[in-house]
């Protein structure tokens, strides 16, 4: 992972100290974004709206494994880093290996934490380490029919006779 944009935790622990110091207001958000599609790019754009530095914590392959079964991530930790790293909207992805982010998030201590509308918030367990933090937890409407399970049963159902 040569990239600029992706660092580990502590890299990002570091560069958000120096970042809130410069008044910046810090944004991030997590998932497995295992196939990059426009409901992602549009949440990711508008979660980047809300701040100044979006940073975004993906699950790793052992732990996308562990949440959502043996055969996914479809795309490694790696790529999907880079991928991420790639949107012009993101300033910073990092890899967490635990199941939630709550970790990644007491390093970071961000100013506004995003979830997309498919969450509510009694579904999110990492805002009472947010809110700790004096951050604050957002909920950004999901961009309806997209979502990488979805996407993959569509793919599944058009080949699945070849």
């Amino acid at each position: 992972m040569s990239n600029k944009k992706i660092k580990t935790i502590n890299e990002l622990k570091n560069i958000v100290e120096e970042l809130k110091r410069d008044n910046n207001k810090i944004i991030t958000t997590n998932g497995v974004f295992d196939i990059i599609h426009i409901g992602h790019i549009r949440y990711l754009q508008e979660a980047k709206k809300l701040g100044d530095i979006l940073i975004v914590g993906i699950n790793s392959d052992s732990s996308v494994k562990r949440i959502k079964g043996p055969e996914r991530p479809l795309n490694n930790e790696n790529d999907r880093a880079e991928a991420l790293a790639a949107l012009e909207c993101v300033d910073y992805v990092t890899v967490f290996t635990e199941n939630d982010p709550i970790i990644f998030l007491q390093a970071i201590k961000p100013t506004i934490h995003v979830k997309g509308g498919d969450y509510n918030m009694s579904q999110i367990i990492e805002k009472d380490t947010v809110k700790e933090n004096k951050g604050e937890v957002k909920l950004i409407p999901k961009v309806k029919s997209y979502s990488t399970t979805d996407l993959i049963k569509k793919i599944v159902g058009l080949y699945k006779d070849n």
